[in-house]
């Protein structure tokens, strides 16, 4: 891979990121089923097309944050319907898990020992950091690990769409601590495991939060050939 991007799909790879800070510029309905469409192409197997994408708005999605926000507060995590982390994380993930958290803090000008700092951005997960859209998305819950690969795969097509149409998301896993609250909130029925959030909208550019970078690790940390 060259360094310097050489085509329209490189240009996109390489500039997304997470936002989690937005213009209140509204995305219009007509660009989200677009983008939609667009992260339903990823491939899966035998074309069973994994997970559900819900836009909650208005009322509702006020009543899911603050309902969120309540549990977060009283220190309240709920049994979570997927392991996402290894138990125990090895030091060489750890490694990885504390860089990020130092750029992303680092962006904010938040000290490590600042734990009200932290906790305010933190909390910001449960309002989708003010994005124009929210989504919570989810998965029925008979799907194996092969499903959520694949939905994966969706909610990167989505990611990459959204970057191609000058707009910016945020994947919030925040939301997946608290499963139980998500579905009372939303009328969802048990089978519908909790994923994940997403925020989609315009980036605000003088957000200090949006300067964050993360790495990637080098190719021969990941790659080999054998034969």
């Amino acid at each position: 891979m060259p360094d310097t991007p050489t085509t329209a799909l490189d240009q996109t790879v390489f500039a997304r990121q997470s936002v989690r800070a937005f213009l209140p510029t509204p995305v219009s309905e007509a660009t989200l089923h677009h983008l939609l469409r667009q992260a339903r192409q990823a491939p899966s197997g035998a074309n069973l097309q994994p997970g559900r994408f819900i836009a909650v708005q208005g009322e509702a999605r006020q009543r899911l944050s603050e309902a969120l926000t309540e549990a977060w507060q009283r220190g309240e995590p709920e049994a979570e319907d997927y392991g996402y982390f290894p138990r125990p994380m090895p030091m060489t993930l750890r490694k990885r898990q504390v860089a990020a958290a130092q750029a992303l803090y680092g962006a904010l000008g938040v000290g490590r020992e600042d734990r009200a700092g932290r906790d305010a951005h933190f909390g910001r997960n449960f309002c989708f950091f003010d994005a124009p859209v929210a989504l919570v998305v989810t998965i029925d819950r008979d799907f194996g690990p092969g499903g959520y690969m694949d939905l994966g795969m969706s909610l990167y097509g989505l990611m990459l769409a959204a970057q191609a149409q000058g707009l910016g998301t945020c994947a919030i896993g925040a939301l997946a601590s608290y499963p139980a609250i998500v579905r009372k909130q939303l009328g969802l029925d048990a089978r519908e495991f909790i994923v994940c959030g997403m925020a989609i909208g315009h980036p605000d550019p003088q957000a200090p939060v949006n300067q964050a970078r993360t790495t990637r690790c080098e190719l021969g940390e990941f790659f080999r050939v054998i034969g």
